[in-house]
């Protein structure tokens, strides 16, 4: 099967204001193959969202029947207050039938789904990481220009890029953040390597 064929799942984390989410959007309206994971969470649709499209949104009774039955891959409570995962099913199953996806989760989601591909083949043949490195400079002035956020959020912001950043090694592959431009340039070479990746494991 030639490597362009094969699907991947493309699992990228970076601090917050890195850019990961709109190198998400970009790869699925640029790339016909890839889709978007869809996650699971406990908090209300906001207008306009959809069910099964923009989230699996699940009452938390639900959300705890599905951690009871070992449903999803990775989860985490978000501000203490609600509950955000990724279910197996969103993965392993498009994944199966040839769908390539790509996933934005933070890096101790990252760190689920590597204990996750330890038991399945499928997902550790597939599963290709990368972290997004912005310099401090850069990411402050990101985050500004965003205009979400307060000093003191902005503050913790940075500490929690600080702590992810000492995750970086262990990801496969690492996108030094430049321009939105160059980040996707190097977002698509990395595909190219991990699909001839995921083809060699498969042969």
């Amino acid at each position: 099967m030639p490597h362009r064929n094969v699907p991947v799942l493309l699992v990228i984390a970076g601090p917050a204001g890195s850019g990961k989410s709109t190198l998400c959007d970009r790869l699925v309206s640029e790339i016909r193959e890839f889709e978007r994971v869809v996650t699971t969470t406990t908090r209300a649709p906001r207008p306009g969202e959809i069910n099964g499209v923009h989230y699996h949104f699940l009452t938390p009774e639900q959300f705890d029947a599905g951690l009871a039955a070992n449903d999803f891959l990775e989860w985490a409570w978000v501000h203490g207050q609600r509950r955000y995962g990724t279910l197996k099913s969103s993965v392993l199953e498009p994944l199966a039938r040839g769908q390539s996806l790509v996933l934005s989760v933070d890096v101790q989601g990252v760190e689920s789904f590597r204990r996750a591909a330890q038991e399945n083949p499928l997902l550790a043949r597939r599963m290709t990481t990368v972290f997004i490195i912005v310099d401090q400079e850069r990411l402050v002035a990101r985050m500004i220009g965003r205009a979400q956020d307060n000093a003191a959020e902005i503050a913790g912001r940075m500490r929690t890029a600080e702590r992810e950043l000492q995750e970086a090694h262990k990801f496969d592959f690492i996108i030094e953040s430049r321009t939105r431009e160059e980040d996707f340039a190097t977002l698509l070479s990395i595909l190219e390597q991990a699909r001839a990746r995921a083809a060699a494991g498969a042969a």
